[in-house]
This record gives structure tokens, C-alpha cells and sequence, in this order.
């Protein structure tokens, strides 16, 4: 790591600078020079003088600073003297730019101040073009302006040469002024500077910015600053709404600016192009009725110190987002912050020390305590005697002083040592030695001399403290049992001084800081320690025990967390709490207490922290032009004091060279959901309003463990905000999605309540590891689902139990799953060549998917995801619903029509099934519970107060056969064997409700009811036939408590009247809605679909979340649907959900039941299709 300095500067203005490789604070050598404030830089550090002066310190280095300075000396022939500087009066000036705009003669180069110097006198350029010419350096062409060349030729009339002399910046490694742009102008009252933004570009050495602010309020920009130009050309003033008191630049395109009424301004539009920005953003003070004393800024990081020193971090700052999204307080009192180098932040604690905030990393920023700057003082550069002729900046520095008419403190006071006497015992010295000097018994008290502060800004800040948090308090001699009052300061002669030095702040607060911290004795309070505080031979005010620190600067200093620093140590001196203020702290009397306190750093717990995850996505833009695009990610997550957590998405990226960004409150995600789109390891992310608008922002990792690790880091930081810890509860609700992903939601009392129903776009669904079809569980914790491929699982994560990491292990078990993918083969018939690929303009694409509106061939198409790979060939598939013929063709009038498997006259078109087999392999927690592949389960729903000793289940296999699992319990939730069911016909839906009832559908349609079904006769006796709906196929059924659904064919959704103990087959059938492919009926009889599509949304996928709301006991059928999340969902089950609402009276709202009726809107969501 490179060598680099921190810059400080004490309340008197004295400029001290300690190095990353040293451990002692080095005072400048210029020990005559003062300074309000510092900004430093990468290998310089500007400053402020008391005469409003600007000063720059340019770091030695091996390579000079050199300026190449030229002219050009134009000629023209004539036909009597030939070439000479007599030129016509339209030409340029004989001597001149390259341009021939300016006159530039040779006596008119002037060096720009006193840090430059001569390397040498002038001289000709004999190159041409950078090439050796043999013509003294003359360049010929026709006339001015036009091209110029070194070749003579007969008809050229002008001439020019070039002139160069190199001027060289000697005043490397001191405090040099920055001339001013005009000498015989006043020089302006600047109070506030800031460097910053050589980081702006990816060049390397990029020379910085530097803004400035007056003490009017302007601000100021320097133009010119250039690595061969440090000091820059002149000063820009830049448009301000309101008046300016501080301000602060990033390393980047950062800049914040604090305004005399306490609030905050952004400047927007920094840029290489514009380094000035375009506009003015305003934001109020972090803490409402305090204002703002000071900001700083970083990278990408902002921090803030209000007028009550609380300190402030600004969260989702970036440069696309300058402004940022939020405030956190965090620990410690502070005069001031600066954020140096890898947005490290160094500190100007309220007693006057220095800090620094350790732990700051790029995925922590706000970093998690503060820790002093133990850097040694003493037998530093200050120790030697100032020299007898001071430079330029203390000549200037001692003149300002003297003409500002400042009223100078008393040239001769009586012969006394200060004394300070602390009032509380618990403050632990600034510097200098363990033992304190005795009081002197017979001093008299002296009046306190009046110094005032040559800076007016830092005054009036001061001056808005607290008057009892401050250490201006009345101090008045008096002399009690021949002791000195506490705080009572003595001056001697040697101690005075004949001259006060300019002072940084308002010294009276300060030496009271000072004094009250530098107190040492014992805790009966019988020592004192006596400092002194005027010149004592080489050293100055203050110096002997440590300087009073005003301002610090980190920008050219490189740490970060990792560094090793000698003067930055968790354990190092430990200088005072900083939940306390000055007067509040007392000396620490005994070695055993100091040694106790340095073992802790400060401020270590009860803080707001900010932890960052940063990266790169693609991004689906979802407005014209449709496409991916790169961007960069950031997860911030905030740690309030009592532990709580919230988090900020955001995704940045640039439209028209614009910077932009989007955010998502983590708690407002409903669900993170992996999709599939155009090959990429692609997920969703929802949010109420997106779910609304049908528009999840969607995301792409470049790899499949990208992708594994933000939906993690997401889904645990959406767990962290809700308090979800522990596995699904017995009453979630679960639910799966067409891709195979498993999703639970844990379910609360306003889920079905009568009223203030808690909507489905704000439901919150977590993924559960694992890949299956469909998920059916009851409120015992009983959990079941049936892959893709028809094997049967059931889990074991122990649900409604606390999760512990020997369990969670041994739960994790391999799982599989297979599943086919299908194109289309198409072909239409003509009268020459039969059964061909040629179609007309208007048919679907000859190779398709089963819609024909996408063309799918068998070369393009992928599996579901990366995560799945092929385990077989393409093959014709003759398993197709309505026969195929012995090559699998299925054939049909025309597209779109039914297809069947046989060939008739009118048949035109046919098509036949291509399938390949791709399989999956994961871990989670699901058991095999082998040997039947099946095609339906069903667990009996039961209240939560209920006890089985088995619970009922009924199954499907893929052959259609009917099945009952025997030996379920919550103990052995896999069961033991199963009991086969005899049928004449196979099944393809079954559902077992409360009481033991249990429906089923055959493949042909044909309902049917199983008697006598108990727990003494879990297979029941015979099936019942019960009429279908007229000219409808039903093809699947749900049984709840009371209430028995079944959805057809044609997607319509059916309730079964008339139904009652004793005659559980119920009456007849009763449309409810369409727009259904999938229900679900708890033990509540409360009622969820998968709806086909969203009205309103056409392009959206097929399955939506639904939830039917107005069901109660005397409106079983509900009144209307609350839409939830949509695209791509497969299936649901709440038959697990038993979590009763309270139930009280209250009408619903009135509506037709028997007519038709348009989509309708509650919540804001779309509602029903169609009811009768």
C-alpha cells in the first residue's frame, strides 16, 4: 500500500499531517501558517487562510510538474523584402496562438504566481509536425488560415513558427496561494472548499475538482485544474437557489450542500461533459426542527451531522439515485465527519478529538463503531524553532490577522499556572502524560482573557448549541477552603504569550473542552493537573498536550477495514464516550479504569448499521423497446437499534445516457419467483403494485448459482422484515408454479375474515426448496405432492416446529423429477402432393407449440430451464388426448380445430406430438414415498382443535386407478401401505372433505360418490354415479367442509347444491364462474382458484392466484374474485388453512346472482368473469 497522509487542522489553525507508514502527527513547516479548513486529494491537499486565501499542497514527487508555454511567429512575403513580420491588417497578430486569435508576444508570458519558475529561455521548435525539418522551423502555406507544411513552394505567402518555453512548479511538498483572478480585485471571503471527482473517469491520474463556497452563499467551481495546471485558471460561479453555508464532492459525481436554513440541496447532472451539473435537488434535515450543521460525501455513500452532533447516514445514495432513499442515525456525537478514500469516514468528535468509523467495507458502509486516532504527538517538526523568515502564506496569514483588527489578549498577565479542577471524575486525557502536575498552592486567579475567532461561519454554528450542552459557562474565581473552583483557568506570562495567534473557533468553548478533558486526578478529586497555554519556548498554544482538533481530512488518505495502521487500533486509547458531552465528562483517576475502557472501541453496540450486497443483473425492460438489459444491482439492509431490519432493492441503468434507477422495499415483496424466458436463469419479483399492473420486474443471472444466491439473499431478507423464521406452519397455505416451484404462505386471521380481507397482491409467498406438480396438505401438518413425473413425496420439514440445524440437515434429502417436452408437427394437404409443410400465408408455423401462435422447432427448443437436462431423444408421442394414427398423425378440418386420429374426407390439415424427456435434480426436504406413480392426491381437511389417529388419504395412480394410503399419522406422515379402491373405469380427479366425503371424476367426465367411508372402514363400500353438468365434461373436484367444487372442461367453475348429512350427493349443479382451471376448497369451505388468464391482461401468462371473497355460511358460493399473483401458476391448496377470523355481522354488499354480469374491480384488482 502506497504511502499517504491525513491532514488535520486544530482550532488555531495550525496544519498537521500524520502518514499511513508513521505514528506521530507532523506539523507543516510553514509554522506560521493558519488555516480555517482542508480538503485533501490524491497527492495534494487545498486549504482556507484566515486572509481567505486558497492554498494547495502538492505531495513531492519524482516526476516535476512542467507547463509547456508557446507562441507563434507569423510572417508574410512581400516582393521587396520578401518574408517579414509587416503583415496586412486583416491578418493575425505577428505574434500570436496557434489560432492567430489572441497575441501572445514573447514579453507578455508571465509566470502565474511564485510557486512556478523558469527552465529556460525561449527557443524555436525546429520540428514540423513532430517530425526533424530542415527549415529553421518555418512552416509555409498560401495564406492565414490554411494548412501549414514545411515544403516552400512558389505560391506560398505566410509563414509561421513556433516558440516553446517550459515553466516548472517548484513549490512541491509546501503551502503555496493560489493567485487570484484578479489582482486588483478583494480576494473573495470563501468559508467552505471541497475536492473531489478525479475518480469521475476511468483514467488513471484523472486530475480533480475543486467547488468552493463564499461567505455569501455563492458557490464556486475552479475551472482549469489540470496535472500540468494543479492551481487551476479562475473561479466560475455556479447558480444556487438559496444561499450556500457547506458543501461537499465526491470522489465520482457526488455533491451535497448544506444551506443556511439547515436543509440539504443535491447537484444532478455531474459529468465528464458537465463537471458543473445541471440542477438543484432540496431535501429537508434528517432529524425534523434540528438543522443541519455538516455533510460529507463519498463514492456512494453520504453522511450528515445535525446541530445537536447526532450523525446521520444517507441509505440508496448512487449515481443514478444522487439523492438516496433514506436516513439512519447512527451512534456518537460529532462536531464534523469526512468520508476520505474507500468511503472511509474520519470523525471531529464533540469533545475535539479524532475518530475513526472501523468496519467499513464495501457490503458494510455505514461500518459498526468509532475508534480515535492514537497517532503520537511530540518530537514532531513543530518542536524545532520557527524559522526567522517566514514564507509567502505566513506573511499573508500574520498581515490578514493584523488588518482584521482583531483585539489581541493582554501582553503580560500575572506570574500563575492554569489550573483545572474537574467537577466529575470520568474523563479520560487527550494526551500527555499519566501523572499531572501539582497545583500550585499560591497562585492568584486572573480574569479570563477575551480571543476571538477570526471565522464567523464556524462561530455561528457553534454559537446554535445547546447552552447546557456547551462548555461556555460563566467561570468566576472563587477560592473555597483554599481550593480553586472547578474550571477555573490561571495564565502566565510564559504561558500567554505576547501575541494570540489567530483562532479557528470560538476559543473559549474550546480551551474549556480542552481543559475539562486534559483533567486527570484522583476520583475523591484531591490531584489536578495544570496545562499551559501560551507559547512555552518551541512549542505554541496548546501544543504541549496535543493539539485541539477543529477539522479533519481523509481524501488522500488510503484505508480501508483491512489496513494495518500503527495510529488506528480497536483497542487503542479510548479518549471519551461519545453518548456523552464534554461538561458530562470527568477524569478517570485511576490506571485500572483507563486500562478497562481502552480495551473497548466506541460505540461497538445500539447502532444502526448498513450492510450492502452489490452486483450485476440483466433487466427485462418492460416498455418499447422490449429487451435485456445490463444492469447493476444493490441490496442495502438497515439494522435498527432494537434489531429490527428493512431493506432497499435497487436496479440501476442508464436510458439515453441518463442515469436512472428502480427500488423495491423488500417489505412490500409478495414472492420471488424463478421464470422462464429466452434461456436465461431468469426470476420474478413481485410487489403489490406490480402485481396489480400485471408487471414483475424481471431479472437474469448470468448463472445458475448468480441467480440461486440473490434469490436467497432476497428471500432471507424478505423472511428478516416479516419475523419469519421457522418452517411452513401447519396452516400455510402451499402452492406451486408451471415451472415446478413450490411457494408457501403463512396465513392470518384478516386472510378470511368477513371484512378488511387481507388481499391476495399483498400476500407474502416464500419458495420452498424442492420441484413438484402439485402440493396438497391438511392442518395436522401433514404435507404431499406428486412430481412431474408422477412420484410421490412427502415432506418433512417438520412443519409448525421450530427449525434446528441437526433436523434441517437430516431433512434434506435428493429429489428428481422428469417431465416431456412437446412440438408440433403440422402439415396441410393439397391437391398435387398431398400432406406437405408447405401451409398458407395465414396458417401457424409448420413446426409449433400446442397453440400454434409461437413456432417451436425441434433444433430451438430447450428445456423448461438451465437447471434441467435432456435424458432422451425427440420421438413421436402417441399418447395424445383424442388417438393418433399409427404414425401419430391426429387430423382436423382446418387450424384450429378439434383434432382426432383418424382421417376423413374433409380433413385438410393434421398433426402429430413430438416429446423429449429432460430431468431435474435438487435437494429438499421431501421423503420418496415409493413404488405407484400417481396422478391426484388428497389429504381430509380438518380443524385445527382436531385429532385423528389416521388421517385420511385418497390417491390416483397415472393408470386412473383409486388408491387409500393407510397408516398416515402426524408421526409417520409417509404412511405404510396402500389399499387399492376397485372401479370400472379409471379416474383423474379425486377430493376428500370433512366427514369422510369423498368425490371423483372419471376420465370420461362421470361423476361419482363414495359411500360409507369411515375410520373404521377407510375404504368406504360402493360409488355413487352422480349426474355431470348439462353438455359439460367436469375434470376436477374439490371437497371442503361443507361445500363440494368442480371445475370442466371449458374452464367453468361449479358448486353442488342441496348438499346435507343426509344426503351428501347433493341436488344439482350451479355455474359460479369461468375463467378457472384449478380449485381449491379448505376446511373453512373457504375458496381458491388458478384462473386461466387476468381480464383485462390478455398477453399475460395463463395462472393467476384467485381468492373468492364474500364466502360464509349463509353465501357458501361467495360474491366476487380478489386477484393475487399472476403468470405462470399451476396450482393451490388451502386445505391446510384452519386460522378462523372472529366472526361478527356485517352485510355484504348486495349484487345479482343469477345474471351475467362484466369484470368488475374491488381493491383495485380485476374481478369475475362470469357469474350466474
Amino acid at each position: 500500500m502506497s504511502i499517504t497522509l491525513l491532514w488535520a487542522v486544530d482550532v488555531y489553525g495550525r496544519v498537521y499531517s500524520v502518514s499511513t507508514a508513521g505514528q506521530r502527527w507532523e506539523r507543516a513547516d510553514d509554522a506560521l501558517l493558519e488555516l480555517k479548513r482542508v480538503t485533501a486529494g490524491k497527492g495534494r491537499c487545498w486549504g482556507i487562510g484566515c486572509d481567505h486565501h486558497v492554498y494547495l499542497n502538492m505531495m513531492p514527487h519524482e516526476t516535476p510538474i512542467r507547463y509547456r508555454e508557446e507562441t507563434y511567429e507569423n510572417q508574410r512575403w512581400n516582393p521587396v523584402d520578401g518574408f517579414t513580420d509587416t503583415l496586412l491588417p486583416t491578418d493575425r497578430w505577428s505574434w500570436s496562438d496557434v489560432m492567430g486569435m489572441n497575441p501572445q508576444s514573447l514579453q507578455g508570458f508571465q509566470l502565474p504566481s511564485r510557486s512556478w519558475e523558469w527552465e529556460g529561455d525561449w527557443y524555436v521548435d525546429q520540428s514540423c509536425g513532430g517530425e526533424p525539418s530542415q527549415t529553421g522551423g518555418w512552416e509555409y502555406a498560401v495564406d492565414f488560415p490554411a494548412n501549414f507544411s514545411p515544403d516552400k513552394k512558389w505560391n506560398s505567402c505566410v509563414r509561421r513558427r513556433r516558440w516553446i518555453r517550459y515553466r516548472r512548479y517548484i513549490a512541491q511538498g509546501s503551502w503555496a496561494k493560489i493567485p487570484m483572478d484578479h489582482p486588483w480585485k478583494a480576494p473573495l471571503p470563501l468559508c467552505d472548499i471541497s475536492s473531489g471527482g478525479w475518480e469521475m473517469s476511468d483514467e488513471s491520474g484523472r486530475y480533480p475538482y475543486l467547488w468552493a463556497v463564499s461567505q455569501q452563499g455563492q458557490v464556486w467551481f475552479r475551472e482549469g485544474i489540470h496535472p500540468r495546471v494543479p492551481e487551476g485558471t479562475s473561479w466560475e460561479e455556479v447558480d444556487v437557489p438559496q444561499e450556500v453555508a457547506q458543501l461537499s464532492l465526491g470522489p465520482r459525481d457526488l455533491l451535497w450542500a448544506v444551506l443556511w436554513d439547515g436543509n440539504l440541496m443535491v447537484r444532478t447532472g455531474l459529468s465528464l461533459d458537465n463537471p458543473i451539473g445541471t440542477s438543484w435537488v432540496e431535501l429537508a434535515s434528517p432529524a425534523k426542527e434540528v438543522e443541519t450543521l455538516h455533510v460529507t460525501v463519498g463514492v456512494s455513500v453520504v453522511w450528515v451531522v445535525t446541530k445537536d452532533y447526532k450523525v446521520w447516514f444517507r441509505r440508496g445514495v448512487n449515481s443514478h439515485n444522487p439523492c438516496g432513499s433514506g436516513w439512519i442515525s447512527i451512534g456518537g456525537e460529532m462536531m464534523m465527519v469526512d468520508v476520505g478514500l474507500n468511503d472511509q469516514v474520519w470523525a471531529v468528535g464533540e469533545d475535539r478529538g479524532l475518530y475513526f468509523r472501523m468496519g467499513v467495507t464495501p457490503s458494510e458502509p455505514s461500518g459498526n463503531g468509532w475508534i480515535p486516532v492514537s497517532a503520537q504527538w511530540g518530537n514532531s517538526k513543530e518542536a524545532a524553532p520557527p524559522s526567522n523568515q517566514p514564507t509567502e502564506a505566513s506573511r499573508s496569514s500574520i498581515l490578514s490577522c493584523t488588518d482584521s483588527g482583531l483585539e489581541r489578549g493582554p501582553t503580560e498577565l500575572p506570574n500563575s499556572t492554569p489550573v483545572l479542577e474537574a467537577a466529575d471524575p470520568s474523563v479520560v486525557p487527550l494526551g500527555g502524560s499519566d501523572t499531572a502536575p501539582q497545583r500550585r498552592e499560591d497562585t492568584p486567579a486572573a480574569p479570563k482573557s477575551l480571543i476571538p475567532a477570526s471565522d464567523s461561519f464556524i462561530n455561528s454554528l457553534v454559537s446554535d448549541r445547546d447552552k447546557t450542552s456547551t462548555l461556555q459557562q460563566t467561570i468566576k474565581p472563587q477560592e473555597e477552603g483554599g481550593r480553586f473552583s472547578p474550571a477555573q483557568i490561571l495564565m502566565s506570562p510564559d504561558a500567554a504569550g505576547p501575541i494570540t495567534p489567530w483562532s479557528n473557533v470560538d476559543l473559549e468553548g474550546a480551551e474549556g473542552s480542552r481543559s475539562t478533558h486534559a483533567a486527570a486526578g484522583a476520583c475523591s478529586g484531591n490531584d489536578t493537573a495544570a496545562y499551559g497555554l501560551g507559547l512555552d519556548g518551541s512549542h505554541g498554544i496548546g501544543e504541549e498536550d496535543g493539539p485541539v482538533w477543529a477539522w479533519i481530512s481523509g481524501g488522500g488518505c488510503s484505508v480501508d477495514a483491512s489496513s494495518q495502521i500503527s495510529w488506528l487500533s480497536a483497542t487503542g486509547p479510548l479518549v471519551s464516550s461519545l453518548s456523552l458531552t464534554p461538561v458530562q465528562s470527568s477524569a478517570w483517576s485511576e490506571q485500572e479504569h483507563k486500562d478497562d475502557i481502552n480495551k473497548k472501541p466506541l460505540e461497538r453496540s445500539n447502532v444502526r448499521s448498513i450492510w450492502v450486497r452489490k452486483g450485476t443483473l440483466r433487466w427485462w425492460r418492460d416498455w418499447k423497446p422490449q429487451r435485456w438489459l445490463d444492469v447493476s444491482v444493490a441490496l442495502e439492509q438497515s439494522t435498527k437499534s432494537d434489531g429490527k431490519k428493512d431493506s432497499i432493492f435497487f436496479v440501476y441503468y442508464t436510458q439515453y445516457d441518463e442515469k436512472k434507477y428502480l427500488h423495491v422495499f423488500i417489505n412490500e415483496v409478495t414472492a420471488l419467483v424463478p421464470v422462464i424466458r429466452d434461456c436465461h436463469y431468469a426470476f420474478a419479483v413481485y410487489t403489490g403494485q406490480r402485481s396489480r399492473q400485471r408487471c414483475p420486474l424481471l431479472l437474469a443471472a448470468l448463472t445458475e448459482q448468480d441467480m440461486n444466491d440473490w434469490l436467497t439473499l432476497l428471500s432471507d431478507c424478505c423472511c428478516e422484515c416479516r419475523g419469519i423464521t421457522a418452517p411452513p406452519s401447519r396452516h400455510a397455505l402451499w402452492s406451486t408454479t408451471s415451472k415446478g416451484d413450490i411457494f408457501v404462505h403463512e396465513p392470518s386471521f384478516s386472510l378470511e375474515a368477513a371484512t378488511h380481507t387481507l388481499t391476495c397482491d399483498l400476500m407474502f409467498w416464500r419458495q420452498v426448496p424442492g420441484h413438484l406438480r402439485c402440493v396438497e396438505s391438511n392442518s395436522l401438518g401433514l404435507v404431499w405432492g406428486i412430481g412431474w413425473d408422477g412420484t410421490a413425496w412427502v415432506y418433512g420439514g417438520r412443519c409448525g416446529q421450530q427449525a434446528t440445524p441437526d433436523a434441517d440437515a437430516g431433512d434434506v434429502h435428493q429429489q428428481t423429477d422428469a417431465r416431456s417436452v412437446h412440438v408440433y408437427e403440422n402439415q396441410r394437404w393439397n391437391p398435387v402432393t398431398g400432406y406437405t409443410d408447405k401451409g398458407l400465408p395465414t396458417d401457424r408455423p409448420m413446426w409449433s407449440d400446442e397453440s400454434g401462435l409461437r413456432e417451436c422447432t425441434k433444433g430451438n427448443t430447450h428445456p423448461p430451464s438451465p437447471q434441467w437436462s435432456w435424458v432422451s431423444e425427440w420421438a413421436v408421442d402417441q399418447t395424445v388426448p383424442g388417438g393418433t394414427d399409427k404414425e401419430g398423425w391426429q387430423y382436423a378440418a382446418d387450424f384450429p380445430t378439434t383434432f382426432h386420429g383418424h382421417k376423413t374426407m374433409k380433413d385438410f390439415v393434421r398433426r402429430r406430438r413430438w416429446s423429449r424427456k429432460c430431468k431435474i435434480t435438487l435437494s429438499g426436504p421431501w421423503q420418496e414415498v415409493p413404488p405407484i406413480p400417481l396422478s391426484d392426491i388428497s389429504l381430509m381437511p380438518c380443524l385445527a382443535q382436531s385429532k385423528m389417529e389416521e388421517v385420511p388419504l385418497w390417491a390416483l395412480s397415472d393408470k386412473g386407478g383409486v388408491l387409500c394410503r393407510l397408516g398416515v399419522t402426524t408421526q409417520n406422515p409417509a404412511g405404510t401401505s396402500w389399499l387399492h379402491v376397485g372401479t370400472d373405469q379409471p379416474f383423474k380427479s379425486i377430493s376428500i372433505g370433512g366427514a369422510n366425503q369423498v368425490w371423483a371424476i372419471a376420465k370420461d367426465g362421470a361423476v361419482f360418490y363414495r359411500g360409507s367411508v369411515s375410520p373404521h372402514n377407510p375404504a368406504g363400500e360402493c360409488w355413487y354415479h352422480i349426474p355431470s353438468p348439462s353438455r359439460q365434461t367436469l375434470r376436477q373436484v374439490s371437497v371442503g367442509r361443507t361445500s363440494v367444487f368442480a371445475v370442466d372442461e371449458n374452464c367453468n367453475l361449479w358448486y353442488r347444491q342441496g348438499l346435507t348429512p343426509s344426503y351428501p350427493q347433493g341436488s344439482a349443479w350451479e355455474l359460479i364462474s369461468n375463467n378457472v382451471t384449478k380449485v381449491s376448497v379448505g376446511p373453512l369451505d373457504q375458496m381458491w382458484i388458478i384462473a386461466d388468464g387476468m381480464p383485462g391482461f390478455p398477453a399475460e401468462t395463463p395462472g393467476a392466484l384467485c381468492h373468492r371473497l364474500g364466502v360464509g355460511p349463509m353465501q357458501p358460493k361467495g360474491q366476487h374474485w380478489d386477484y393475487g399473483l399472476g403468470g405462470g401458476w399451476e396450482h393451490v391448496s388451502v386445505r391446510a388453512n384452519s386460522v378462523e377470523a372472529p366472526r361478527t355481522q356485517h352485510p355484504l354488499p348486495p349484487g345479482p346472482s343469477h345474471s351475467p354480469q362484466l369484470p368488475s374491480r374491488a381493491n383495485g384488482n380485476a374481478m369475475v368473469g362470469v357469474s350466474v
